[in-house]
Parts: C-alpha cells; structure tokens; sequence
C-alpha cells in the first residue's frame, strides 16, 4: 500500500495514496490533506527531460502537435527519464520495458487529455516508491504558486489532515486573517461536519465540502478534543498567503522559558524567515530554556527551505545524497545563529506524518546530537526527488537519490524511518497543545533540574 501510516489508519496521507490510478497529486489547498509534491526536491531548477527519437520527430513535424502527438512526445519523454534516471535499477522488481508497452497499447487506442494525465500517474504510482509522482500541466501551476508561498483558494483557511478512522479531518494550521481564525478555529480542532454533511464518506476518502464559492455561508460542526461538537457559522473567502509556522513560550515546572515552534512543510519558500522570526519574538522578553520542533505533521519541501531551516541550529556537512551510480552529493549547510539557537537545547516530535525532508531534518538533528527526538516511528521515506519539466507544462518528481546520514551512514531510513529516543504516542486529534502527552514529555526533557 502507498502510504505511511498515520496514528489512525488507513489515511489518505501526505505524501502518499492507498488506491492506484487517477488519484490527483495536487498540491491541494489549505482545506485538504498535504499532498505527494510535499517532498525531498533537489535547489537546482527541474531539467527538462530529452525527448525520445520519435517523441522529437513528431515534435518537429508540427509547429502545434495535435493532442495524440503531444502525448506521444510526453509519455516517451516521462518513460525515458524513469529508465535513466531512476534512483533504484531494478524498478522496483516491475518490467520497465513491459509498462512502456502496455501504455503504449492504451495511447494508440485513444485517450482523451484527462484520461491520459491519469494514466502517466498511474504508471509513476506503479513503480511503488512512496514518493516519485506526476503533475498534470495544471497540477503543476499550482505546484509553482504553492512553493512560492502564494496559496491562494476560496474557503475558511485551515489547513488539514484526514482521519477516516474517526470519520473528521483535524486542523494543523490556521490562516491569518482567514474566517476561521476569525472564527475561533485553533490547531487541533476537529471539523465532522460541512452544512450538515459529514467532511469523510463512508469509506474513508475526504469529501470537498469547505471550498466553495466567494460570500457563500458555510455552518461546521466543530470539535475541540475533550470539549463537545459545536456549530460554526461561517462566510467563505479568498484566502492567500504563506502557510503559517505557529510557535507558543511555554513554562515548566521549574519556571524554564521553553520555545514551541509547529513546521507543517519545507514546501514554502516563506518557512525559514517565519522561523526565525518566532526564534526572534520568543526569546525578545528573554533567552529561551530550550526549543520544542514539532514536525508530527511536517510533509516535507525542498532542500533549499530544509537546508535554511537546519542552519538555525546545525552547522556543516550533515550527510551525502546517492544516486544509482553511487555518486554522491555532500548535503551542507552553514549555521546562522539566531538568538543563541545554534546551541539551544532541542527536542524535536515526530511521527508518522513526519515525511521526506520532514524526516531528513529530523533525523540529521538526532544524527548530530543536537537533539533529542520524541514521538513515534516515522514511515521512512528519504528519497531526493528531481523534478522534469515536459512539453505540455506537465511535470513529474523522479525519486532520483537517497539519503545518508553523516555519523551513522550505514543506517537506511527508507527502511527503518526515524526512530525516536523516547517513544511517546499521541492522536493529533485527541489532545490540544496543553494536554499532548508528547509536548509534556518535551517539556519535561527540557526544563527540569
């Protein structure tokens, strides 16, 4: 099954999906699950790919290849790339040459353009990575605003993460000035309910009830773990921006200042200077104690967003990423001390929701001794993803290396994950900041005597 397990099973999650075929890989936004894009992409701008024999002399045929054309040049261009570049050899046990041929079969048959955006993501999904996925031209539009930070989409401004289990989607982050937060919604809210309509359907799958048109009235039946449902009432709106970096001071029992920074993504080039802005705001009355990273629900990004994150509080050479060839790519970062947090004590959360750079910039901090990692096991998922750019404004994401750690370089994370010092499990969607068994147990590691 593509997916990692989160604490409630089967999720459609992150970075993953439980079905193969047409399921989107959109960068969804802020009212939906994180999505596959959420993961490992390399700081050099995407190649694009080299067209096939074929695929270019179709290409130069015509100055406006006809749509049959263009998915000819497309599926021999996406086929090539994964034959070359693609970080495991052995394509995962699957016959290369004979997928090549069965889509093929289904392109000559006909397809229109939607049907055939769902098949080039059906034969990515085939190869059962976890990880390498293909945008349709639109996907990948939207792909483009999102890393920019520019989100922008009608709804209430939340953003979610799937529980089918218990038939809710749970609340990791709150737009600023959206109607939610003008509404009260926090993190770790849960909503059950759009108008009356239950958020999950009867086999587990979100159902798309918080977007809809500007102005439109929108009544949620909302949760608070440990409080009982109440009704929201609501006014759709345009929403832009930045995914938020949350962050919270904290006191221990022994009156220690201790720093709560919550890192849903490395997907948003806005996430390192909001980080270092909530370093600079919550030390500003004080120097902190020590510093809680809460990456449960952190999906993952780029490595420039991830790099600029470590530099906060790691400096030089962390690890090597490696392709098929076993060449080997150093991963560095030069430290930029903010307020003293190069040295601040740390603890950072994980779990299974941690994904990709979330799991690498986990891992990398506990690789370092520089922090003390509590949670759950994460799913491990460390491939490096190169990004191709096609003909159509199409795109796909190619697991193309994996990653080492520099102390500990004969641990795999694709296969173990990242393992905890201290196991603690917690629902998001049970316990609020204050009452998360995993945030008391940083707290404790932080701020005693």
């Amino acid at each position: 099954m593509r997916a990692f397990q989160p604490t409630v099973a089967p999720q459609i999650q992150s970075n993953a999906r439980t079905f193969p075929g047409p399921a989107s890989a959109t960068p969804i936004p802020p009212t939906s699950t994180p999505t596959a894009t959420f993961t490992p992409i390399p700081t050099l701008p995407p190649p694009t790919a080299t067209a096939s024999a074929t695929a270019t002399a179709s290409a130069t045929a015509t100055a406006d290849p006809t749509p049959t054309e263009l998915q000819f040049q497309v599926f021999e261009q996406l086929w090539k790339v994964v034959d070359e570049e693609y970080v495991y050899p052995d394509f995962n046990g699957l016959d290369w040459q004979a997928v090549h041929d069965e889509y093929l079969q289904r392109i000559q048959a006909g397809l229109t353009n939607e049907d055939f955006y769902a098949a080039m993501d059906e034969m990515i999904f085939s190869l059962g990575d976890d990880h390498s996925v293909f945008l349709s031209p639109e996907e990948a539009k939207e792909e483009d605003s999102e890393f920019a930070g520019q989100n922008s989409y009608v709804g209430i401004g939340v953003l979610t993460v799937l529980v089918p289990e218990r038939k809710l989607v749970t609340i990791i982050a709150v737009f600023p000035g959206s109607p939610a937060e003008q509404a009260g919604l926090k993190v770790h809210d849960n909503i059950l309910a759009a108008n009356g309509e239950p958020v999950v359907d009867e086999s587990g799958y979100r159902r798309n009830l918080l977007r809809g048109p500007e102005n439109t009235s929108l009544s949620v039946t909302v949760q608070t773990p440990g409080q009982t449902p109440r009704q929201v009432n609501l006014t759709r709106r345009q929403v832009n921006g930045s995914v938020p970096v949350l962050y919270e001071t904290l006191t221990s029992a022994q009156g220690k200042r201790i720093g709560y920074i919550l890192l849903t993504t490395f997907a948003d080039d806005t996430i390192d200077d909001q980080l270092q802005a909530a370093l600079r705001a919550m030390s500003a009355e004080g120097p902190l104690d020590g510093l809680i990273l809460d990456n449960r629900q952190n999906s993952g990004g780029t490595d420039h967003v991830t790099s600029n994150a470590l530099s906060n509080f790691t400096s030089g050479s962390l690890g090597e990423f490696t392709d098929r060839h076993n060449n080997m790519r150093p991963f560095h970062v030069v430290g930029a001390d903010i307020n003293g947090s190069l040295h601040l004590p740390l603890v950072v959360l994980i779990g299974p929701n941690t994904i990709s750079f979330g799991e690498i910039f986990s891992g990398v901090l506990q690789d370092q001794e520089r922090a003390f990692l509590i949670g759950e096991s994460t799913g491990g998922n460390v491939e490096l993803l190169s990004g191709f750019n096609f003909d159509d404004g199409s795109r796909a994401w190619i697991a193309r290396e994996t990653f080492r750690p520099r102390h500990n370089s004969d641990q795999n994370w694709e296969e173990t994950g990242i393992i905890p010092n201290l196991m603690v499990p917690s629902n998001w969607d049970e316990v609020t900041l204050h009452s998360d068994p995993a945030v008391q147990a940083a707290i404790e590691h932080l701020g005693g005597d």
